[in-house]
């Protein structure tokens, strides 16, 4: 089963996100509780996942598969988003053009002089 929240985003219930990521309900729970990622909530309580959390979840398995405990799992996935936000403010603070990610002042070519 799965729904739409006021953002037009589909949301999908619990039994279906296990079947989606091949995992049991109580291991997303597990995960919840240990902050590995916050689903949203209906008024009653009812957790939600979005197609990111279902993102988040697939990448735990992946993580898991490569042998790392929840704590390690945890950090990966900290170090992930901060990495994605540092990103995310570089190209704001390089404007929308694209440099090939070298540095102010350089030409590209080797050198340098």
């Amino acid at each position: 089963m799965h729904d739409r929240n006021s953002a037009g985003r589909r949301l999908y219930a619990i039994s279906v996100v296990a079947e989606l990521v091949g995992t049991g309900q109580q291991n997303i729970r597990l995960y919840e509780r240990r902050g590995l990622l916050t689903p949203e909530r209906t008024e009653g309580g009812t957790r939600q996942y979005s197609e990111a959390d279902l993102a988040v979840l697939r990448r735990i398995a992946e993580l898991l598969e490569e042998g790392l405990n929840l704590a390690g799992i945890a950090k990966v996935l900290e170090l992930e988003m901060d990495n994605a936000r540092l990103r995310r403010q570089l190209k704001r603070a390089r404007g929308t053009g694209d440099d090939g990610g070298r540095p102010a002042g350089s030409t590209g070519r080797g050198g340098g002089q």
